[in-house]
């Protein structure tokens, strides 16, 4: 099974849209390893974000992946790796400690260059070639986050607010450009300004710091998974969202993009 890259077509806004962890499958060449539940599975990925950024031809271009992020972290340095980062790009155990594979079934050196290789870099080289292509005027690493900072975070159970826009302090888009984005994402999903919070809880991961080197801004942005993994439109007996509620996110985000007038 090979990754797939969904890609837009250049109608009308200057944007790239990545979303690296919205994918769900298993890579077929972890086949007998794995030790992971499906609900496990769900709580380690950003579910459903493919389902609310993606707009698609609206924007340049959209990129993502099928893989799920607890096999091939797209959005971690390829050398950051268990045993020393259980968290990196190919992980031992999820976020909640939950470990990924069955003991001693963990993916060898060569194992590990072949999923780089076939996965991550790839992704990548798409990110690359979508800014160096049509006029780009910002790119948006999008992504979800829990309610409350998982175990492994720095402070465990911290609330978190219902976004949060990263450019790495400044690094990785002008700091003008990152208010104007926060006051767009208020506005297109009628919260507060102080629930839309810059770099805080996360200052820009992996794929923002990166990509964000060049002459294209980078946010990465992160969305409560309060606003839809929860009742009354969640069901956890089969993982699944009301549609409804998944359009209405995706509104509000196509919203904000517009009125970005970038």
């Amino acid at each position: 099974m090979s990754a797939s890259y969904g890609l837009g077509s250049v109608l009308m806004l200057p944007i790239i849209v990545s979303i690296p962890h919205g994918g769900t499958q298993q890579p077929a060449e972890l086949a007998g390893r794995v030790c992971l539940s499906d609900e496990a599975l769900f709580h380690d990925s950003d579910a459903f974000t493919r389902e609310i950024y993606d707009v698609g031809s609206e924007v340049v271009q959209v990129v993502t992946t099928d893989i799920a992020r607890a096999f091939v972290d797209l959005n971690r340095a390829p050398d950051d790796r268990a045993p020393a980062n259980p968290d990196g790009v190919i992980k031992s155990t999820t976020v909640f400690g939950h470990p990924i594979y069955y003991k001693g079934m963990e993916p060898e050196h060569h194992l590990v260059t072949r999923l780089l290789g076939r996965y991550y870099h790839p992704y990548h080289k798409t990110l690359e070639l979508a800014v160096a292509g049509p006029p780009v005027k910002l790119a948006l690493d999008c992504h979800s986050m829990l309610p409350e900072a998982p175990p492994i975070a720095s402070a465990p159970g911290e609330r978190r607010p219902l976004f949060c826009l990263s450019n790495a302090g400044g690094l990785t888009c002008p700091n003008d450009l990152l208010e104007g984005v926060q006051r767009a994402f208020a506005d297109a999903f009628d919260c507060r300004l102080t629930e839309v919070l810059l770099n805080e809880p996360f200052k820009g991961g992996y794929i923002t710091r990166v990509h964000g080197r060049g002459p294209v801004p980078w946010v990465q942005v992160e969305m409560n998974r309060s606003l839809y993994l929860k009742a009354p439109w969640f069901q956890p007996e089969n993982l699944e969202v009301e549609p409804e509620r998944l359009q209405r996110l995706r509104d509000g985000f196509r919203g904000a993009l517009n009125a970005l007038r970038l």
